[in-house]
């Protein structure tokens, strides 16, 4: 009886060193993909957080300007003379002799 046991030992002792050498060779395949995917996407020509920000901002900006254009045109061409509209958060300047 006492083989049958050693037997059973030795195959449970053959199937646990199977299961680690199969997870270890998922360890290093998911190490392998995930080396690869990093060279893949570092070289595609992408912009970084920081850089995609700052573009944003300057576009809205440009696109304030263009309001801020396009409304003194508009009045222009009303055919009245217009000031300069002022900017978001602009102060208002003092006008000589008003006392403003």
């Amino acid at each position: 009886m006492q083989s049958q046991n050693r037997l059973f030992d030795d195959f449970v002792k053959v199937l646990n060193g199977a299961a680690g050498t199969f997870a270890g060779m998922g360890r290093e395949a998911e190490a392998s993909f995930r080396e690869r995917m990093r060279e893949w996407v570092g070289g595609l020509d992408m912009v970084s957080r920081d850089e995609f920000e700052a573009v944003k901002a300057i576009a809205v900006a440009a696109r304030e300007e263009n309001q801020l254009l396009k409304a003194r045109i508009d009045a222009l061409e009303a055919g009245g003379s217009v000031a300069a509209p002022k900017a978001p958060g602009a102060r208002a300047k003092k006008q000589p002799g008003t006392g403003h």
